[in-house]
Parts: C-alpha cells; sequence; structure tokens
C-alpha cells in the first residue's frame, strides 16, 4: 500500500522557549516568513502526502488556523490588490487534507501516534515531528518512503551524531545493507555513550506499518511516558527495521540554536535580503556592544 498519511505531534509545551512560547505554539515559530511546521507540512506533500493528522494539545489553536482559510484577510489583500500574498495564504490551505485530534494520554512520543490508530487503520504512514527541519534536493520523507516501498518495511530517518548525542537521541545500531540505508538490530532510547557504540541518531520522521499500534498498546509506561522506542524494540523481534541516512541540511528548531541557524541559513538563501544580511553579520561579530544586549 502507498504511504499517503502523515501523523506530526505538536501537542508540546515548546518550554525551551518561554516566554515565547506562553501562547504562542512552538510550532508556529517563523523561520524567516513561515511557521516551521509549515516547512514540514510541506516536505510530506512534496512526498506524496495527502492526509496531515495533527496531534494537538490546549493553546494550539493557532496551527489549526494557519491551516485553514481566512476570510478577512483574503478580502482585504483582494481589495488591495495584493494578488501574490492572497494567492500565497489561500495555498496554504489547500497544500492537503487536514485532520486535528487532541493528544489524550501519558507523555511521550509514543502517545500522539496511538491516538491517531483510528484514522490509519491498516495502512503503512509517516511520522514528522513538528520541530525539525530536513532540506535536501530529494525531500527527506520521499527517500524514507522509497526505502519503504522495497523493503516493505518500517523506516527511520537517521543522521550523524557525536558522543554527546547518545544521550539526546534515540540511537540506531545495525549493519549497512545498501547507500544511505541501515538494517536496524537495535534501537535505544538515549543510551548514553556507555551503552552504544553507534552514531546513527534517529530523528525526525518514520515510515510506521499499523502493527507498531499493537506494540504500543502492550508497551509499558517507563519513568511516566509511553516512549516509541520501546513499542519499536518490540516490533523488530517480529520484523526487519531500516533506517534511511538522507544528505541534506538539518535544523532542529526545537532548540534556540538550531532554530536561530535555520532563521539565519534562510536569510542567505533569501535573494532580496542576503547582501544585506551578511553585511550585518560581519558587523555585529566585532560591535563592542553586543554584550549589552545580554
Amino acid at each position: 500500500m502507498k504511504v499517503t498519511k502523515c501523523i506530526i505531534p505538536v501537542a508540546g509545551y515548546g518550554t525551551r522557549f518561554l516566554p515565547a512560547t506562553k501562547a504562542l505554539p512552538k510550532e508556529m515559530l517563523p523561520v524567516l516568513d513561515k511557521p516551521v511546521v509549515q516547512y514540514i507540512v510541506e516536505e510530506a506533500v512534496a512526498s506524496g502526502i495527502k492526509d496531515i493528522i495533527l496531534v494537538t494539545g490546549q493553546n494550539k489553536r493557532a496551527v489549526e488556523d494557519h491551516f485553514d482559510f481566512h476570510s478577512e484577510l483574503e478580502d482585504y489583500l483582494a481589495k488591495a490588490k495584493k494578488k501574490d500574498k492572497l494567492k500565497q495564504i489561500r495555498d496554504i490551505a489547500k497544500l492537503a487534507n487536514f485532520i486535528y485530534i487532541r493528544q489524550k494520554g501519558p507523555y511521550g512520543n509514543g502517545t500522539p501516534i496511538l491516538n491517531a490508530k483510528h484514522l490509519i487503520g491498516k495502512e503503512p504512514f509517516a511520522v514528522m515531528w513538528g520541530d525539525e527541519l530536513m532540506f535536501s534536493k530529494k525531500p527527506r520523507l520521499k527517500q524514507m518512503i522509497e526505502i519503504y516501498e522495497k523493503y516493505q518495511n518500517p523506516v527511520f530517518s537517521v543522521v550523524k551524531t557525536d558522543t554527546a548525542g547518545t544521550s539526546k537521541y534515540g540511537i540506531v545500531e545495525g549493519e549497512q545493507v545498501e547507500k544511505n540505508v541501515y538494517r536496524v538490530d537495535a534501537f535505544k532510547e538515549k543510551p548514553g555513550p556507555k551503552k552504544t557504540k553507534s552514531r546513527l541518531a534517529s530523528v525526525g520522521a518514520y515510515i510506521l506499518t499499523p502493527d507498531i499500534f499493537e506494540e504500543l498498546e502492550k508497551t509499558s509506561i517507563r519513568d511516566g511516558e509511553l516512549w516509541l522506542a520501546d513499542a519499536v524494540d518490540r516490533l523488530k523481534k517480529k520484523r526487519q527495521i531500516y533506517a534511511s541516512f538522507s544528505n541534506g541540511l538539518r535544523f532542529d528548531t526545537g532548540t534556540k540554536q538550531g532554530w536561530l541557524e535555520a532563521n539565519v541559513a534562510m536569510g542567505f538563501a533569501h535573494k532580496k535580503i542576503k547582501t544585506s544580511l551578511k553585511a550585518f553579520m560581519k558587523k555585529i561579530v566585532k560591535d563592542p556592544n553586543l554584550p549589552y544586549l545580554s
């Protein structure tokens, strides 16, 4: 079966960006002129996804509004004859079929996936986290879907990490079976350098098969959370799992540094502002008044 559905969990509190995220969802923080979550949706759509399932929580109304039509704004833009802007905001609502559900259950990254079980049925599906951007010539998710279609088994997105990363990410252990494709022998949630020799970090995206739901339902709550890694560990005993190493430019916009880096990179890629931005960056790093900003 084709992969046409994608779950995007967006229910987190975004505590690393407080106070900005007290009222504004972290997924709506802008990278240049688009919110983070729109880039993620666009990657999914460019990869062939038709249905976007956003698993939301309280104070996430802005995410739903962003992917809806806005009649008052559209009327204003039409009267102001701002045709390009009008088309731009209308196209956002037309990107995909958007479905919204509220997250219910324990903390943990397994919960939003389990919440969407009734919408997935017996189909394979994608999962993309709401705070990670990956830019590549061929969309990262499309590369993963192609690997799924070849092997007919779950696929994880992985990147190379360092020793410190073994305590921040889920770590994949396994052997390379072809260029940029690994057979997953073990998947460990933040194991630390003493418990793994691998430096392949699972980040951003998954292609999962519907049998993951049974494993999630059987998985015990650990440290107050339902971990996808624990369910995957159970699943890999029943079927093979693969990892896809995607070449591209990755930004973890869930961190302040990653979000700032994404904005700078997009600014350098923007035709109208890249020259002045580069000049400003050169100037500010030498500015003696810079410490007064902190």
